[in-house]
């Protein structure tokens, strides 16, 4: 077992002090991860202190199971901290999460552009805000219920891949930083699925082992983004036309917010020989722009305010071999990173993809590797 100049033996958090004398605020969200790591470290004698965000006051997102940091959350996350014996505290970050994360998801949909809410939620508000409270709390590091690796490296922490690459979140988590990293920490990455996780939710007796995991983002109930975004922006439906790539029009619709690049069913126009997608928003001129699929092949993905978390800076002019996902749900494929500074790169991805959308991240990582490089957001049609 390690140990310091002290000869104190590091504890599973990596301090060199007993767990008794270590705070870790957990960030609980109500559902079965992040209540397991409390309850684990709890277990595991640590001083917990859990934190749960009200993000979000809906009257239908209230009511939804599943629903991050909703009523029921809250109560589920209080009902945990009750149990297991640790204190919990619920902060009101309505009008933070709105200014940082809600408005710019309406603008950016509005925009044409595919937003990811939840990298924004994790870098402006968990990741900042948040664990600024826990440093206020004098807590030694956070703790959340996410599946992603933090790991000891010669030029300190470094982020890897969950052990299970189903459950893998470090798409969502590129955008952490260097000093972020040094005081976070993630008990859940190496397990090898959801199934221990629920395992040992029932080990502790927590009520909430048979939870259904959130499939939503928090503020869009039913995942229906159009209704949410007119309610943000009244009047954001404006109709317009249906237009194929040479701009013979083919039909009309009832907002481009209803769209998304790579969208095929739903699209309001029958009676053609070939199944059409959607290949670009022109929201200036209100037009849907739609295609073969094989127009929504890309290899060339440009990437700005990027995040990097290699060793040493990035160095313009000079080009690696990496992995890249360009969507959640996508593994990582081979690519040529070109940095033109130290925010902005141009992606080549040596297989086209398909549906690459302004809004999306684009998360680097190592080649034939579990480390994460970092990544950025991909900001113009590629």
């Amino acid at each position: 077992m390690p140990l310091d100049s002290k000869s104190h033996p590091l504890n599973s958090l990596g301090f060199a002090k007993p767990p008794s004398e270590t705070r870790v605020v957990v960030a609980m969200s109500g559902g079965v991860d992040s209540s397991v790591v409390a309850a684990m470290l709890a277990d595991e004698g640590y001083d917990v202190v859990g934190v749960t965000l009200q993000l979000y006051d809906h009257g239908a997102a209230l009511a939804k199971k599943g629903a991050c940091c909703a009523g029921l959350d809250i109560h589920d996350a209080r009902r945990v901290a009750e149990e297991m014996g640790f204190p919990h505290y619920v902060l009101d970050y309505e009008n933070i999460f709105r200014d940082a994360v809600i408005d710019e998801f309406a603008d950016s949909y509005l925009a044409g552009a595919t937003p990811v809410p939840c990298i924004r939620c994790n870098e402006r508000v968990k990741f900042k805000d948040l664990l600024e409270t826990a440093r206020e709390l004098d807590a030694d590091c956070m703790a959340t219920g996410h599946y992603i690796q933090r790991k000891a490296g010669a030029a300190g922490p470094e982020l890897h891949r969950a052990a299970d690459p189903a459950r893998d979140q470090s798409y969502f988590l590129f955008s952490t930083t260097p000093e972020q990293l040094e005081f976070l920490r993630f008990p859940l990455g190496h397990l090898p699925g959801k199934d221990a996780t629920r395992r040992l939710a029932a080990k502790y007796g927590l009520g909430v082992a048979d939870k259904p995991d959130s499939q939503d983002i928090c503020f869009v109930p039913n995942g229906n983004y159009a209704s949410v975004i007119e309610k943000l922006r009244p009047g954001a439906a404006e109709p317009g036309e249906i237009v194929d790539t040479r701009g013979r029009v083919l039909g009309t619709h009832g907002g481009v917010i209803h769209y998304t690049v790579g969208q095929r069913r739903g699209l309001g126009i029958g009676g053609l020989s070939e199944p059409l997608y959607v290949i670009r928003l022109d929201v200036e001129n209100r037009r849907v722009i739609v295609g073969a699929k094989d127009l929504l092949a890309t290899r060339s993905v440009p990437v700005r305010e990027i995040n990097w978390l290699g060793d040493g800076p990035m160095t313009p002019g000079e080009e690696s071999e990496i992995s890249v996902k360009v969507r959640s749900t996508r593994p990582p494929r081979p690519a040529i990173l070109r940095p033109l500074s130290q925010t902005e790169a141009e992606v080549e991805l040596l297989t086209p993809e398909e549906g690459v959308s302004p809004g999306q991240a684009c998360v680097f990582y190592e080649t034939g590797g579990t480390r994460i490089l970092g990544g950025g957001w991909i900001w113009r049609g590629a």
